[in-house]
């Protein structure tokens, strides 16, 4: 294993605790069932903790999303060729990046 897939392993863990952190949009199962949900689509703004966590979530998110497309890229290289292919991808990832911003 790389140390790319250390931090993977992490920033996936992260994303998984700060999702079991979001508070909960409905009632759960038994508004569903008796229908106290009927409120879902109010507007209701997240505030002090919960849009920190909310913001925090996305960012790992996005993080999380060009490290495996990294990961995948690296790894499935060969060897002779790694130093080739890495510098192609992280140009194509920045290009990418620069006609995104």
């Amino acid at each position: 294993m790389q140390w790319y897939d250390y931090v993977f392993w992490v920033i996936a863990f992260i994303i998984i605790v700060l999702g079991l952190l979001q508070g909960g949009k409905s009632e759960g199962a038994s508004g569903a069932i008796t229908g106290g949900g009927l409120n879902v689509f109010v507007k209701t703004k997240e505030r002090g903790s919960e849009l920190i966590i909310s913001y925090l979530t996305l960012g790992f998110g996005i993080v999380f999303l060009f490290l495996a497309l990294l990961s995948t890229s690296l790894t499935e290289a060969p060897a002779e060729t790694t130093d080739d292919t890495t510098t192609t991808t992280i140009a194509l990832l920045i290009n990418y990046l620069t006609t995104i911003l």
